[in-house]
């Protein structure tokens, strides 16, 4: 099973200035190739035609420009054709013009090394270890896990200051067949983070409220300073370091969250929520400006910073390694509907925490009531025998769940051949 590692690497000034070369490289050709491959689309569009841009085509044309500018070769080849090979996934599986330009001020430094022969790791001690990487040498690495299988290809990649180098291995582990467990729903929110159908609450705190007040007088300092000077990019590098440190707590939770969820149960149980379109801003145009668009940033912020789509990522990995079926189910009115009568209507939900139905005057806690909800709304997506609900006996193991949507690792990187 494909699984990656990460880990923070110790560099000298000299690969510290070589990584963020590279990263340039690699952006440069990014928005070079994405802006090449919007010409030819329009071109097609307008009837004109042209020759196919593929990743082929871009990747004969870079050799071409590698034997003119020197600049270019300051980067592997293999990193600059990787950034064309997955410049390519990304316009077959979202859209050539739904593909973003990596600016330079927005964009964090992220190169791939993909051939694994070229990847060397040893440990050191107990606590640091090092890997040599194409034209950066031997680089220092903290130690932090141990690797636990073969390389298949490393990312360098730029975080809140600091450099990581994050390895992708087969671990050689396999998914169990069965698992032992009961179907459990997981309802989403903003004020709690994850609530199962058997009453747990999962939640925290990603941020304590001296980072808050600190993170807002940076904010408030950012908006005074003029931008490209050197105070500007100080008080930027200070947010991201305050962020980063929210982010990493983020990760952990879910990744604590999720690992609970799969080793005690069979079938997770999520809505299917579009979080993009929940978080889209209100703000219309210059005609119509939009209703409420403050408290619409309010909520996007909420939704957020719960994690919500980082949770349902972490479950999917975490369900690998314990055979557990994810499933997604329609979340239209799972905070409406009573649990015990099916009654659906919005004013049995009375706060954001009380439910009590205003048909049988079942009262329960609103989160735990639409968690049960999505649990018993599976039971008509995924073939099992018998309902997936929580009062199923634990002898009727869905077996044919894991048959019918079978959880696959990723996708393996195979190195990309020199030109």
């Amino acid at each position: 099973m494909l699984s990656g590692r990460r880990y923070r690497l110790e560099l000298t000034g000299v690969q510290a200035q070589s990584c963020a070369e590279f990263g340039d490289v690699c952006r440069a050709v990014w928005n070079t190739a994405l802006d090449q491959r919007r010409q030819y689309v329009d071109r097609y569009t307008r009837g004109r035609g042209g020759e196919f841009c593929g990743y082929h085509l871009q990747a004969g044309q870079l050799a071409e420009a590698k034997a003119e500018e020197e600049w270019l070769k300051a980067a592997p080849s293999h990193i600059l054709q990787q950034t064309l090979k997955d410049l390519d996934r990304a316009c077959r599986e979202h859209g050539t013009f739904q593909v973003k330009f990596r600016a330079k001020g927005r964009w964090s430094p992220s190169f791939r090394f993909p051939d694994a022969k070229q990847i060397r790791v040893e440990k050191l001690n107990r606590k640091w270890g090092r890997v040599k990487l194409p034209k950066l040498g031997w680089c220092t690495l903290s130690m932090s896990r141990p690797l636990g299988g073969q390389v298949r290809s490393a990312t360098v990649s730029h975080k809140s200051g600091r450099w990581f180098v994050s390895f992708l291995v087969e671990d050689g582990q396999l998914a169990p067949e069965h698992h032992p467990g009961t179907p459990v729903g997981v309802d989403r929110g903003v004020v709690v983070a994850a609530t199962t159908s058997d009453g747990q609450f999962h939640d925290r705190e990603f941020a304590t409220e001296g980072e808050k007040t600190r993170y807002r007088c940076l904010q408030q300092r950012l908006a005074r300073q003029r931008k490209g000077s050197a105070n500007r990019r100080k008080t930027l590098a200070a947010m991201n370091r305050i962020m980063g440190r929210v982010t990493d707590r983020r990760g952990d939770f879910c990744a604590w969250t999720a690992n609970r969820l799969t080793c005690k149960h069979s079938v997770v149980v999520l809505e299917d929520l579009n979080t993009r379109g929940m978080t889209a801003s209100a703000r219309g145009t210059v005609e119509d400006p939009g209703k409420r668009v403050r408290q619409k940033a309010g909520l996007n912020k909420a939704i957020l910073g719960k994690g919500w789509n980082r949770l349902e990522a972490a479950l999917n990995n975490a369900a690998r390694y314990t055979g557990t079926t994810i499933v997604k189910v329609n979340p239209a009115f799972t905070s409406q509907t009573c649990h015990e009568c099916d009654h659906t209507d919005s004013a049995s939900r009375e706060s954001q925490a009380r439910f009590r139905c205003t048909k049988c005057q079942h009262e329960c806690h609103a989160d735990v009531n639409a968690a049960k909800n999505v649990c018993r709304a599976a039971g008509h997506a995924v073939p099992a025998c018998g309902d997936l609900g929580v009062t199923r006996s634990e002898k009727q193991e869905p077996v044919g769940i894991r048959e019918v949507v079978p959880h696959q690792p990723a996708l393996p990187l195979v190195g990309i051949p020199r030109l």
